[in-house]
């Protein structure tokens, strides 16, 4: 596959793999898109104060799916996105 592991910022690592796996996405030809999305996303849930050992692959997998909604344009994300990201910071507290 040659995904590789996409370490965000120094702080949380998401094998891309996953991420891949997550969206049913088999092929490498979106691969530079989805590093800048899971990218974005881990430093949204790292200064929304998540630590790294609580990001995991299916928040990822959710907050990428959300920016990219499959080129509808909106790059939103989802309710369910922000809610699950502030548990996941609150339980680090």
């Amino acid at each position: 596959m040659g995904c590789g592991v996409i370490n965000g910022g120094g702080t949380a690592q998401v094998d891309l793999y996953d991420i891949k796996h997550a969206l049913g996405i088999e092929d490498d030809y979106h691969d530079a898109t989805l590093r800048i999305y899971v990218d974005e996303v881990i430093a949204f849930l790292v200064d929304a104060g998540v630590s790294a050992s609580k990001i995991t692959p299916g928040i990822v997998a959710r907050g990428v799916t959300d920016l990219w909604n499959y080129g509808s344009g909106e790059g939103k994300l989802s309710e369910y996105f922000k809610v699950r990201a502030a548990q996941l910071a609150c339980m680090g507290r």
